[in-house]
């Protein structure tokens, strides 16, 4: 059941991938040692340069000769006045106060908008350091992107977080398609329904796009250990995506009190929230999250809000103080542990294969 075809397709012992968490977690070491493990390591590429982007994929080439791969986000238009610019910030000015931060009240809305150059710029790297997988999220790239990326070989995996958006990504091209359960922590991959209606359980989203679709289907949400994959497969995914369950690993690149908190959280402590991005994600329950709520409704779309909240997220961590932090998380923190890459994969494997002989 694991040597399947995303597995012969990807050039990877087994269906597991490392999901893309931008934002620091997928060091160049834990997505080596995802890929050394026999799954697919995947570089979180959403808020690289495209220079760092380059440098990250050199550095993993010393340290696997095995497949790895990337996410991009695709960039949306987004629309925001200077009023609701200054009256975000102005809203979040006390909490910078509590962590002794200056007062903020003036942001040019043209820093927002070189999102297009970098995405196409990235593409530009993928293709000239020869990455032979590249995802995306938050959308689907223009034809034209997706016809040099095939040219030159390139598997392409999409994200969808309903039956919908899975049949535009297959419409488009995509090789493969994520689907992204609600359960799911971080930001989920929807771009054509509202969050509300893409409030999809896993278990529930998978034989619908199955059904749906020729491409392969990876499942994303909540899945942590042999379990999930194995019930993955049983309702017609091919592999799966993990993110949490590499968060916590030895060589994430997620601040220590981030692991501390998904480590002793409960499945009800995490909550899907707007007011750290300006896009629905889901993390555990904070002081943030609490305070914001009230706010939520009015705050700019992403990337105006992700960039407003920076300097307190970043405060946050630096003061080792989770009270602010973005600490993305799946409903299934229980099953999280600390442990190396290898370990989680090992144990996987093995537990599947016991699974697999009582089926």
């Amino acid at each position: 059941m694991l040597n399947n075809e995303i597995a012969e397709r990807l050039k990877i012992e087994y269906p597991i991938i490392q999901a893309p968490m931008a934002g620091g977690v997928t060091t160049s070491k834990l997505v080596a040692e995802v890929s050394n493990s026999g799954g697919l390591g995947m570089i979180g590429a959403g808020y690289l340069t495209p220079i760092q982007t380059r440098e990250q994929i050199r550095e993993i080439k010393q340290l696997t000769s095995n497949p790895f791969g990337i996410n991009l986000f695709v960039p949306n238009e987004f629309n925001v006045t200077e009023s609701e610019v200054k009256s975000a910030s102005e809203v979040l000015n006390p909490i910078r106060e509590q962590l002794n931060l200056s007062r903020k009240d003036d942001f040019e809305i043209s820093r927002f908008n070189n999102a297009y150059e970098t995405f196409n710029n990235q593409v530009k790297i993928v293709i000239e350091e020869k990455v032979p997988i590249c995802s995306f999220t938050f959308g689907i790239p223009s034809k034209e992107v997706i016809a040099e990326l095939k040219q030159h070989n390139i598997i392409l995996i999409g994200t969808a977080t309903t039956v919908r958006e899975a049949i535009e990504n297959e419409k488009s091209g995509m090789d493969m398609v994520v689907v992204q359960g609600s359960e799911a922590g971080g930001h989920r991959g929807t771009f054509m329904d509202g969050y509300q209606e893409s409030l999809v359980g896993l278990m529930s989203l998978i034989p619908q796009v199955v059904d749906n679709v020729s491409i392969p289907v990876i499942s994303a949400g909540g899945i942590m250990d042999a379990r999930g994959l194995m019930a993955s497969i049983c309702l017609g995914a091919k592999g799966v995506q993990m993110g949490t369950a590499f968060l916590t690993c030895v060589e994430s690149g997620a601040h220590k009190v981030h692991k501390e908190a998904i480590l002793n959280a409960n499945e009800d402590q995490t909550l899907l929230t707007r007011s750290f991005s300006g896009k629905w994600a889901r993390g555990i329950k904070n002081k943030f999250i609490l305070e914001m709520r009230k706010h939520e409704e009015f705050l700019p779309d992403y990337p105006v809000q992700n960039t407003l909240t920076q300097d307190i997220r970043k405060a946050s961590a630096a003061q080792n103080n989770q009270d602010f932090m973005s600490l993305w998380s799946g409903q299934s923190p229980r099953l999280a542990k600390s442990q190396t890459v290898e370990s989680l994969i090992k144990t996987i494997i093995a537990e599947a294969k016991k699974i697999n002989s009582y089926i």
